[in-house]
């Protein structure tokens, strides 16, 4: 992120964030509010995900296969998400699903095949070819580093994205559509047939609304489009926060919600921009600021005294203990003092980028976001509302989110998102202990779904009233 102004700041223990009145406000009776124990109105659950034991494999043909484990995986895949719009297609757009022409298996470290006018020499990719209606996948090296990398559920998503494509073409989609609303569209899809895995109508797969469903989100922010890539280019994807959001679409709405994805929804939502000239001037040059730096702490003060007037938590730099909640790091809530704490160290840890070779933490703006979500305790705390309940961790998420819908550039704040920075999120959100969906003790909401979910609604709508109403108590 970038600071738009800079003054010189001491973080000091004591030091006073602001002194607002309080006015309290409670969540609005009747709203038909998310069950923190659910996903999309499925119980969140943790069991196993992945292929079902004992079940056999499916006789798919796939050419050029060498009959390894990953070919198997990936043929089950294809079976399963075709049975899925064998079902759908003619329920939702009254038209037959016709399967794909063709299933082809290659290996991107050895002699190449010619596909559709391409070399899959070095091609490390998982494609759908409209012209020859055929779907290929790189066993050598993408579908291996997948499932090492994220399981096997990883692998069923690459092949439900590109059999959404397929879906595409079936429903007579304009070849001219922009590449990012195919894409969008893609990842919606894919999201449909997963609320149908979640549902136990898979023969060859299952998926916890946990866990499983964290690491196919997971999926989508490691494929995602660089920061400071521009969404209208060609070719273009998405940023993680955009894919996400595309995927709980289709697993919330169902196959009309994705069809229903044009050019119009995607400009007005897009996170995904380039970097500016203050971005570029920032340390690194992608916008990361130094997260402990004074001036740039006091811009983080600015931004959350706009976005939330009401309130009076205080600001020390040292973690300090509390009679009625665990100290959480890098940043507290101690509701009995109404005092936000920040551990420097920490802070400075979580704020490092990760790097190759490196684990690194998450980015400046998660580290800000975490700092904001223990301000955010306080705010619900002022405005009257329960610190202790099911829901605690959705409404802090929330109103985070809020905060970070004050940051766009259009808002002229004393901070400003950069490019990746919601995707710095959406990494802190589905990582096992969430401060950002967490309550003053830091018990997070066991959905990492759920999470992103609530932060969205913030970030979409930022107002106070849009989160106390869906999550307060």
């Amino acid at each position: 992120m970038t600071s738009r102004f800079t003054w010189v700041a001491t973080l000091v223990a004591g030091a006073v964030l602001l002194a607002g009145c309080t006015t309290a406000v409670q969540g609005s009776a009747g709203v038909d509010r998310p069950d923190p124990a659910k996903v999309a109105g499925l119980a969140i659950t943790d069991g196993p995900s992945g292929p079902k034991a004992g079940v056999a494999d499916t006789d798919l043909p796939v050419a050029n296969t060498d009959g390894g484990a990953i070919d198997k995986l990936a043929a089950n895949a294809v079976a399963d998400v075709q049975q899925y719009w064998t079902e759908q297609l003619p329920e939702n757009f009254g038209k037959d699903y016709k399967p794909v022409g063709q299933l082809i298996s290659y290996d991107s470290r050895g002699q190449g095949l010619n596909l559709c006018g391409s070399s899959t020499a070095g091609l490390v990719n998982a494609f759908y070819c409209p012209s020859g209606d055929l779907v290929a996948w790189d066993r050598g090296e993408l579908l291996p580093m997948l499932n090492d990398s994220f399981g096997p559920m990883s692998v069923v998503a690459v092949l439900a994205h590109e059999l959404g494509h397929a879906v595409q073409t079936r429903l007579g989609l304009s070849p001219n559509t922009p590449s990012i609303v195919k894409e969008q569209q893609a990842d919606c899809y894919a999201g449909t047939f997963f609320r149908w895995v979640a549902e136990g109508n898979s023969p060859h797969f299952q998926v916890s609304t946990g866990a499983g469903l964290n690491q196919i989100m997971a999926t989508l922010f490691f494929i995602r489009d660089s920061a400071g890539s521009s969404f209208d280019t060609a070719g273009a994807h998405g940023s993680a926060f955009d894919r996400v959001s595309a995927f709980q679409f289709g697993f919330t709405g169902g196959p009309k919600r994705c069809a229903a994805i044009d050019n119009a929804e995607v400009v007005s939502r897009t996170s995904q921009l380039p970097f500016s000239s203050k971005d570029l001037d920032t340390g690194d040059g992608k916008g990361n600021l130094d997260v402990v730096d004074p001036a740039n702490l006091q811009d983080l003060e600015s931004s959350l005294r706009a976005a939330f007037p009401k309130g009076a938590p205080k600001l020390v730099s040292d973690p300090e203990s509390c009679s009625d909640a665990r100290v959480t790091t890098p940043s507290a809530y101690c509701p009995s003092t109404d005092t936000v704490s920040v551990d420097l160290t920490s802070l400075r840890r979580v704020g490092t980028p990760p790097s190759r070779g490196t684990s690194g933490g998450f980015g400046d703006f998660a580290a800000f976001a975490e700092v904001a979500s223990r301000y955010a305790l306080a705010v619900e705390k002022a405005y009257g509302l329960r610190l202790d309940t099911a829901s605690t961790g959705q409404l802090t998420a929330c109103l985070t989110g809020m905060w970070a819908g004050t940051l766009t550039p259009d808002k002229k704040a004393s901070l400003e998102l950069s490019p990746g920075d919601l995707d710095e999120a959406i990494a802190e959100l589905l990582s096992p202990k969430s401060v950002i969906a967490s309550d003053p003790s830091g018990t997070t909401v066991p959905s990492g779904f759920a999470r992103v979910e609530a932060f969205r609604d913030g970030f979409t709508s930022p107002t106070v009233a849009t989160c106390t109403s869906k999550y307060g108590d």
